[in-house]
């Protein structure tokens, strides 16, 4: 029964694969290789006879199945009889040879069926080939391709035969005409000579030990005749490549003596290919055998041939790489194997030829010949090892070259070299240092040129494999320790490797970390006599100084501090505790933070602190002034990197401090000034922060040697009458005495506090004053030079900062006070008043304000020129710099602020009102004057100071402040400036006076007084004033008909202001008499209202009772009269048109225009709920109304004449009244809402209508909440109105208030829910189910209140699921929306009685033709199963179960939403299906957001399912059968893959529940299906279908 079944599955396959789509061909050939696994025999049979019974198939089609039994047969060759081996050898043999012509698909998978059966049964396959290969007949040539294949397939099974198969074949050779066929055979004999040799090569596994060499070699030498000196003629390029593919391996077949015989033209023949050929991958691999094969003999004639063969495969490594050819590399691959051969038998000869190759200047030729170089010393190692001195010394020429292909390429030979020991032969440490050189290479050395050679390497490539090679032979190549180590430290010091600093101290850590493992307390460097290592100083400083640069040159600096921890037992033996703490913490530093956000200062901070504690740990005065020495000798190195050699120039002031000899100390401070480079402003400032560090420990002798220098001739060579013209010599002189400044200026600010006052006169400000005075012949010469100008300023600068913070600072007395005040002016003034180029004003106005501090106060005269010279230099600037130039702006804001701390510092040394008047007095110009730019800085000075005098007031006896009058005066007229910030900081000023004024009253400081701070609230408001002018309207409008027309005309008639105002007076006069006559009079007037008349109902909302009575008669009138009525403008329309009523609609524009006069706020708030649902009401019962016939024949006739006419739409005049309430009313908000949202204009659509309620509705519970409780009152009222679209208004607003938990708030929420329950029964199924969707909304709104209310809501949403018979019932949609709301909130034991029903009634919207149903059903399924929390009764367990296969083939739903729903119920399901295995397989697959194998998933599905849920099989086949007619194509390809999966996961037992018969008709129907991906999975669940055999 079994075997028939299989066939019959194989039957209907093989009858589907002629499908038309190549993905079901190769389905159906899965499928049947799928039942293979199970019953090969059967399949086999079925395959065979099919191909047997079907002659006309078509050969795609007969080639599918041939590629399904080489499948079958490869995986099951052990479980093949004889009968059926035999059946598919002819078959496949008749399949092969078939037709004459070559069909290359269809014979190729004939003769890989004969290959797959060979493994086992040769003999037979053989008995089939070889009655197709007879003596003198040229056989089909796949029969010789399958001999081929099988020699190779199955060695020795096949060896055995080749003997016979060769002595048929040698007379074919000449019988064979055809290019094509000798192709074949020169690919048969390249195989048999493959299998031949591997055969010889495994003698000892082979069946037959006896075969020999000797037995194959007359064929052979046959075949090889007629192939070499025949075919390998021919002009066709492919029978050339396949006979010499074909000699290579037949060469170790042919007797040594014809080798030996051979080979003079063999050679030269094969290598004569070398011209004809373009890709000659071939020829060298075959080039390579035949070398192989004359060394394995000891061919003499190799010698003769020797040099044309070096030269030929010198020529080949040296054509240029394509890295896109993989032809190009693999060629390489093979010359170079060539290569090694001739290397191992004549190794002289090669190096004689190759080395010479290294002196040419030919970029390619030195490229290929180093290439080959390193092939061979890699691979003929034995060989090479005796040539090492020789190689080496050839290798000087090449290590010359720039060439960046070159460079590579000696690189990597070095790394060859490196591991076979050459490096440690002489000669081998310029290899090393060759590399090294490499490393330092910037990598912008070498500029790639547009469109250069696109072989061309960036010298950053040649770099970074420097760096590999270098740390890779450090690091994994043993040997090289004795080279490396310490020869590499040769590299630290010398500058011009200052870019291969990184990698060196990297392959240093390594090598000096593996010498301490070795021997952990020996000293790491052993110098011996090495005058070429660095000392332990130069190591030092040379670490040091790049480290304060130190992300660099792959983060040197990190590198550089991990060296130096290492060597620290060398460096000195006291420093390895202290630097395995510190180093660690540097370390740490420099990896929190990138060179963008590194603080540089900080760094340098942290690396001088560390210099410090190191002195302070070795504490030998020996050692620190022999690292002093060598810091000097190293700083001309770093001439060409300033950072680092300002750094360098703190490192030295940081170790003469630490040096307790004094004689050392003058004599290095005396050679840092004679050797400085003062042209470079970093080296100034480098040199002068060295001597004041250094001043802090030798105050007196840095001083000493810094008056020596200055008295020396060094700054007399200029001053002579000679060199007055000599600019240069001036300006390089200047630069020294900028210097020398420098230095005093920081040796004051480092010098101890108790000692620097003594000397600060004398010895500091003396000296700076001699070195920037120039006097030629005693006349005094004024300095041009910036630099010089800037020294003296930040000197002084320092200086001062100094003095005030010592102790004793403020009774200090500094005699030159007023002269370097007068000296500072002098450089304010000299700045162009207009612009600000340079930072001195701000660093002469911050001296000053230091200088002022101190002892003798400044004279009054020389104080005021002082205030004057700084206001008249900063005010007078151009306005600040615009956005863009960072540090222009930041220059003008250092300037102004120092400027206030100036002002600040002369006002704190007299805190009394004259002290303010006068600092106020020098303002004032300033504060008045014309330019706004100038008075917004002076008010902004003013403000500055009035704000300092209040904060630091200090007030003994109660005194009037008599200045308080002036300076109001002053200030308050500027509230009103033109500028804006000018009015602010106005407002600023006269705030602070008027508190300077109540404390002076006697008020305490906390006070606050309300005038005062009334003031601060007017700032904002100055900035932006409201420009509108308050305005008084006449009150007035008119009454009575008569007089009501009469004033409209005369209103006509004349545009004057004084007759209009009149009029309106009147008609108000009237109004408060006759209101009705008024409003009905005005009422008449022709719609739409002109201007006038819209002026007179604006005059009628003057005064709130009045307004109120006509607001009142206007609703009246609204709602009086019906709406519109229907009429049809054609006897044939078929739906009558709704036409507005003119009464309501002119009572709803009048209505617009009395909302909108702002007078009308207390009234329309008295009518707010009235008049909101009047006019909502009336916007909905006015969508798509026109207006009434005459208007629109009057608008007709404007349109036609060319005159423009105002239109009026009904239903847009309700909204425009509308939004004139609510904005009247106070809620603006809702108003800009809306129209942000959009809802105004859905308002006003039919299909928008519902939505624009809603978020009207949304936008007053937000807005509006206190107004809802009367609105809703009115709104209850309309349940029975008698227009179903004023009904769904006012439910759709109703509905969504319950969405906003304001109504629970104002204890709404009851009447709001009988109110919409009521509501269930209308007859309109809009408001039944809007009703669901405001029930609903209480899960948003008031989600604590749905247990309370969930009997009523659920009755409610069970009520509208069961709404009418319509299928598509979009109150059941609603209803479903609803419950899935809801479902979580309800009462547990309210829900477990409802939900089976609402199981059971939901279950066929599951493959409703609407996405919308389909996705709402589901989606509270999930939600049915979540409040169960995997607890439910057997009953709705049912329904889970029935649900499960819908939802897991609605996963592959067209529709993304049903998709999403499906994902979340079945996580919701997995809880009850009481299985955990299950459960997360279902989390872990469908989670939102993630990507989703379907297949995978369902596969993992169904495994569980019928692990634990056997009895489910029949019950999910069945489900799965009715989607097979599914309407979606995704989803009917789904089917049969559930179907599959859970027949393949199934036990045996369980089958009986499958119809079978039913199922197999089915599956056949779907191999018919028109969409290509079904009939795939049709065919592959057949495949499937083997279990039930």
């Amino acid at each position: 029964m079994s075997e028939t079944y299989v066939k019959r599955l194989s039957t209907i396959l093989l009858d589907a694969i002629t499908d038309k789509d190549p993905r079901v061909q190769e389905q159906v050939c899965g499928a049947l290789c799928t039942l293979g696994e199970s019953q090969p025999a059967e399949v086999l049979s079925a395959c065979e006879e099919h191909l047997r019974l079907h002659e006309k198939l078509a050969h795609p089609y007969r080639t599918m199945v041939l590629r399904a039994m080489e499948t079958v047969v490869s995986n099951h060759i052990g479980e093949l009889d004889k009968d059926m081996a035999r059946a598919i050898i002819l078959l496949a043999s008749n399949e092969m040879t078939k037709v004459k012509e070559l069909v290359s698909d269809w014979q190729q998978a004939a003769s890989s069926v004969l290959v797959a059966v060979g493994r086992r049964f040769i003999s037979s396959v053989m008995e089939e080939l070889l009655s197709k290969f007879q003596p003198g007949l040229l056989p089909h040539p796949c029969t010789v391709h399958t001999l081929a294949s099988l020699s190779i397939s199955n060695v020795f099974g096949m060896v055995p035969f080749l003997t016979s198969i060769l002595s048929t074949m040698l007379p074919m050779l000449g019988a064979a005409k055809h290019d094509s066929m000798k192709v074949v055979f020169c690919c048969a004999l390249q195989r048999f000579s493959e299998s031949t040799l591997e055969y010889l090569a495994n003698l000892d596994q082979a069946p037959d030990p006896t075969v020999r060499k000797d037995a194959f070699a007359s064929d052979i030498f046959g075949a090889y005749d007629i192939l070499f000196h025949q075919w390998l003629q021919s002009r066709e390029a492919k029978l050339r490549l396949a006979v010499v593919e074909a000699l290579g391996p037949m060469s170790h077949l042919l007797p040594s003596e014809k080798l030996e015989e051979q080979l003079p033209k063999l050679l030269p023949g094969v290598l004569t290919l070398y011209k004809k050929h373009a890709e000659t991958v071939h020829v060298s691999k075959s080039l390579g055998q035949i070398l192989e094969a004359a060394v394995s003999v000891g061919s003499r004639t190799l010698d003769i041939q020797l040099d044309s063969l070096l030269a030929a495969l010198h020529a080949q490594i040296c054509v240029p790489i394509e890295s896109s050819s993989p032809l190009v590399t693999s060629n390489r691959k093979e010359v170079l194997r060539c290569f090694t051969v001739l290397a191992c038998c004549s190794p002289d000869r090669l190096l004689a030829f190759l080395l010479p190759k290294l002196d040419t200047s030919n970029e390619r030729t030195r490229v290929g010949t180093l290439q080959v170089l390193r092939h061979v010393i890699n691979a003929a190692a034995a060989q090479m090892a005796v040539k090492k001195p020789f190689i080496l010394s050839s290798m000087k020429l090449p290590l010359l070259d720039t060439n960046n292909k070159v460079k590579r390429a000696v690189v990597q030979v070095v790394s060859a070299m490196a591991h076979h020991g050459y490096l440690e032969q002489p000669g081998g440490k310029a290899m090393v240092e060759y590399v090294v050189q490499q490393c330092a290479l910037p990598p912008e050395a070498e500029p790639q040129k547009p469109g250069a050679d696109s072989e061309a390497l960036a010298a950053d490539s040649v770099r970074a494999i420097s760096v590999s090679t270098l740390y890779l032979v450090s690091t994994t190549v043993d040997r090289m320790d004795e080279v490396l180590w310490p020869y590499l430290l040769e590299f630290l010091v010398p500058v011009r490797f200052t870019g291969a600093l990184s990698p060196l101290c990297r392959s240093l850590v390594h090598l000096a970390q593996k010498r301490q493992e070795a021997g952990a307390h020996a000293p790491l460097i052993q110098y011996n006599g090495n005058v070429h290592l660095p000392s332990p100083y130069a190591i030092t400083t040379r670490l040091l100084a790049v480290s304060s640069n130190p992300y660099v040159g792959d983060g040197r600096g990190a590198a550089s501090l991990r060296l130096l921890s290492v060597l620290h037992q060398d460096i000195h033996p006291a420093l390895g505790q202290r630097w395995a703490t510190a180093i660690p913490l540097l370390l740490e530093h420099l990896e929190e933070y990138s060179e963008e956000t590194l603080s540089q200062k900080e760094w340098e901070e942290k690396l001088l602190m560390f210099l410090r504690d190191s002195l302070a740990v070795v504490s030998d005065n020996t050692w620190v002034c022999q690292l002093t020495l060598e810091m000097c000798k190293q700083l001309p190195d770093y001439n060409g990197t300033p950072l680092e050699k300002n750094f360098l120039y703190k490192c030295v002031g940081t170790t003469l401090g630490a040096a307790s000899s004094k004689e050392v100390v003058r004599k290095h401070l005396q050679e840092l000034l004679e050797t400085a480079r003062y042209q470079e402003e970093r080296e100034r400032e480098g040199l002068a922060c060295c001597f004041g560090i250094c001043a802090t420990s030798h105050l007196d002798d840095t001083l000493a040697q810094l008056e020596d220098f200055v008295k020396s001739d060094v700054l007399r060579k200029s001053a002579g009458i000679f060199n007055i013209f000599k600019d240069r010599s001036e300006s390089e002189a200047d630069k020294v005495r900028s210097a020398l400044i420098l230095c005093y200026g920081h040796v004051a600010a480092r010098a101890p506090c108790e000692l620097l006052l003594a000397r600060v006169e004398a010895d500091v400000f003396r000296n700076m004053s001699q070195c920037f005075s120039t006097k030629v012949l005693g006349i005094k010469v004024e300095t041009k030079d910036l630099a010089l100008r800037l020294s003296l300023v930040q000197s002084v600068c320092m200086a001062t900062q100094a003095i005030c913070s010592s102790a004793h600072g403020g009774s200090f007395h500094l005699s030159r006070k007023a002269e370097l005040v007068a000296q500072m002016v002098e450089f304010i003034k000299a700045e162009p008043p207009d612009s600000l180029r340079t930072p001195i004003r701000k660093k002469a106005m911050l001296a000053c304000t230091y200088l002022v501090t101190l002892e003798p106060a400044l004279e009054e005269q020389v104080q005021a020129d002082l205030i004057h010279s700084c206001l008249h230099s900063v005010m007078a600037m151009l306005p600040e710099p615009e956005e863009g130039d960072s540090h222009q702006e930041s220059l003008y804001l250092d300037t102004m602020q120092a400027l206030k701390d100036l002002l600040t510092s002369l006002l704190q040394r007299n805190m009394t009102p004259q002290g303010l008047q006068v600092m106020v007095e020098h303002l004032s110009p300033w504060i008045k004057s014309p330019r706004g730019h100038e008075r917004v800085r002076a008010l902004g000075l003013s403000a500055c100071l009035l704000q300092f005098f209040l904060e630091h007031l200090q007030i003994s006896a109660l005194v009037p402040f008599h200045n308080l009058g002036l300076l109001v005066g002053l200030f308050s007229p500027r509230c009103a400036d033109l500028w804006p910030a000018t009015r602010r900081e106005a407002v600023s000023c006269v705030h602070s006076l008027l508190y300077l004024q109540l404390g002076y009253e006697g008020f305490s400081r906390d006070y606050r007084d309300d005038v005062a701070e009334q003031l601060l609230s007017l700032k904002d408001g100055l900035a932006h004033p409201d420009p509108t002018i308050l305005f008084h309207t006449c009150h007035s409008i008119a009454q009575v008909p008569e007089i009501v027309s009469v004033l409209r005309s005369k209103l006509q008639e004349t545009r004057e202001e004084h007759v209009l105002q009149a009029a309106q007076h009147s008609v108000f006069v009237l109004a408060t008499h006759h209101c009705a006559t008024v409003v009905s009079s005005l009422l008449g007037s022709p719609l739409p209202f002109d201007s006038h008349t819209c002026t007179l109902w604006r005059a009628l909302a003057l005064e709130p009772g009045l307004a109120a009575q006509v607001l009142g008669l206007l609703l009246e009138k609204i709602s009086r009269d019906v709406p519109f009525k229907e009429s049809r403008a054609f006897l044939l329309s078929s739906t009558p048109d709704r036409v507005a009523t003119l009464l309501p609609l002119a009572a709803t524009c009048a209505l617009h225009e009395v909302a909108s006069a702002p007078a009308s706020g207390p009234a329309v708030l008295e009518l707010y709920p009235q008049l909101f649902a009047a006019l909502l009401l009336r916007v909905s019962c006015t969508m798509g109304v026109q207006p009434p016939r005459h208007l629109q024949a009057k608008e007709r006739r404007s349109a036609s004449s060319g005159l423009a006419s105002r239109s009026l739409e009904p239903c847009s005049s309700a909204v425009d009244a509308l939004q004139a309430v609510l904005v009247r009313g106070g809620n603006e908000d809702v108003v800009q809402h809306m129209e942000l949202d959009g809802g105004w204009q859905l308002l006003k659509t039919s299909a928008g209508h519902e939505e624009g309620v809603t978020r009207l509705a949304s936008a007053m519970a937000k807005f509006a909440g206190p107004r809802l409780p009367l609105v809703m009152k009115v709104l209850f009222a309309t349940q029975s109105s008698v227009y179903e679209v004023q009904r769904v208004t006012s439910t759709a607003f109703l509905a969504e208030l319950l969405s906003s938990n304001v109504v629970n708030d104002l204890m709404l929420l009851e009447s709001l829910l009988d109110n919409l329950t009521a509501r269930q029964k209308d007859t309109s199924a809009r408001v039944r189910r809007l009703v669901l969707r405001g029930l609903a909304n209480v899960a948003s709104g008031s989600p604590e209140k749905v247990q309370t209310h969930s009997p009523q809501l659920l009755t409610a949403m069970i009520s509208g699921l069961d709404d009418g018979d319509d299928p598509h019932s979009l109150v059941a949609l609603e209803a479903m929306v609803g419950l899935a709301r809801l479902l979580d909130l309800v009462d547990t034991w309210d829900l477990r009685a409802v939900l089976l029903h609402i199981a059971v009634r939901i279950r066929p919207f599951f493959d409703s033709e609407r996405m919308e149903f389909r996705s709402a059903s589901i989606r509270l399924f999930g939600h049915l199963n979540k409040a169960c929390r995997g607890d439910c009764e057997d009953v709705f367990l049912e329904q889970v179960v029935g649900g499960l296969a819908p939802l897991l083939l609605h996963l592959q739903d067209p529709q993304a939403p049903v998709v999403a729903a499906c994902r979340f119920a079945l996580r919701m399901c997995g809880p009850n299906l009481e299985c955990e295995e299950l459960a997360a397989v279902f989390q872990k697959h469908l989670q939102e957001g993630h990507g989703l194998h379907f297949g995978e998933f369902l596969n993992t599905t169904c495994k569980h399912l019928m692990r634990h849920f056997p009895d489910l099989l029949g019950r999910l086949l069945s489900t799965s059968l009715f989607y097979f007619k599914s309407s979606w194509e995704d989803v009917r390809a789904a089917a049969p893959m559930l179907t599959g999966f859970l027949v393949l996961h199934v036990e045996a037992e369980q089958l009986p529940q499958v119809d079978l018969e039913q199922l197999l008709a089915a599956l056949q129907l779907l191999l018919k299906d028109p969409a290509p991906e079904v009939r795939a999975k049709a065919a592959e669940t057949l495949g499937r279908l083997v279990k039930f055999a």
